[in-house]
């Protein structure tokens, strides 16, 4: 392909390019491994975000058989970027974010035809696929830290806290989950922030992409950023019971960012991508922060501080 630009990737394995035309530009997205969820249930995500006025990179053209789609461009605004420019009122931005998650959350149709013509629905976001997530840590991270005695005692302890911990989440599975909503995968076209990276998305808790935002590996924010924007969500949500609520987001908080130590450990030594590592020790940070004041997690703060004495404070 002529006019084509190799741009950064995520952490997924697939590979994005900008190709200019005389009037516009596009992203061609190749994806030669997991091609269903990286290019047919991406677009298929994206078109259900679009039908309900969410901005997300429309589809331009697709040679499935060839492992690449052409999308919209959105540029390079990510609002992780326009965040680290801002000195002030991080919070004001927040709000938009805040706005656009509840917006998402109201989905309510919830399958679309895929470019093959083919009916595609959201899957559920079930126990058994939050508990294998949270395996990755101990698939990859604790794999490397302990002794493989240690590790074994260690992994049968974990599974029966976690267990123990998804079967404690309170509210229903009810609301589109966007899986990795964070400034990263937001992004300013136009004056509307638009949406990226949605190919993992499933109907699951409303807690759980709001504790995406807040708890955010990649973005450091302040104890007090945080709670003002974990109260504004709260405002815009009158009938929410709010113990539930709190419950399932330091649950689901914990168990993502469990899961993201596994992740950044597996990125950088199986794919060689070093740059993820600098990203745990705020993850830790994360889950000491979230893990210190409540009873329900006392398994399992015990266990951390056992195994990981440096990484919880």
């Amino acid at each position: 392909m002529k006019n084509l630009k190799k741009i950064k990737g995520d952490a997924s394995p697939r590979k994005f390019f900008r190709k200019k035309y005389d009037s516009y530009k596009s992203i061609i997205v190749y994806a030669k491994e997991n091609k269903t969820k990286n290019l047919l249930v991406y677009d298929a995500i994206n078109k259900i975000l679009n039908k309900n006025n969410i901005l997300a990179p429309a589809l331009y053209s697709e040679k499935y058989n060839l492992s690449y789609l052409e999308i919209q461009d959105f540029g390079n605004d990510t609002v992780f970027k326009i965040l680290k420019r801002k000195k002030n009122n991080k919070f004001s931005y927040f709000k938009k974010i805040v706005d656009l998650l509840l917006k998402i959350q109201s989905i309510k149709n919830r399958q679309v035809k895929n470019f093959q013509n083919k009916n595609y629905i959201i899957p559920k976001y079930n126990e058994k696929i939050l508990i294998n997530e949270a395996k990755l840590f101990c698939d990859w991270y604790v794999k490397k830290k302990l002794s493989k005695s240690n590790r074994n005692r260690f992994i049968k302890k974990f599974n029966i806290i976690v267990k123990k911990l998804t079967s404690n989440l309170k509210l229903k599975n009810n609301v589109f989950v966007h899986r990795d909503f964070h400034v990263s995968n937001l992004m300013l076209v136009n004056e509307r922030i638009g949406v990226i990276d949605s190919q993992d998305a499933l109907i699951g808790n409303k807690a759980y992409d709001l504790a995406s935002l807040i708890d955010d590996v990649r973005f450091e924010t302040s104890k007090i950023t945080k709670d003002k924007v974990y109260e504004y969500y709260l405002k815009s949500q009158k009938k929410l019971d709010k113990y539930k609520f709190k419950n399932d987001f330091e649950i689901l908080s914990i168990l993502r960012n469990l899961k993201i130590i596994g992740i950044f450990t597996r990125l950088a030594f199986r794919d060689n991508k070093k740059n993820y590592l600098k990203f745990i020790p705020y993850a830790w940070k994360l889950i000491s922060m979230r893990i210190k004041k409540n009873g329900t997690f006392k398994d399992l703060r015990i266990l951390l501080t056992q195994n990981f004495k440096k990484q919880i404070k």
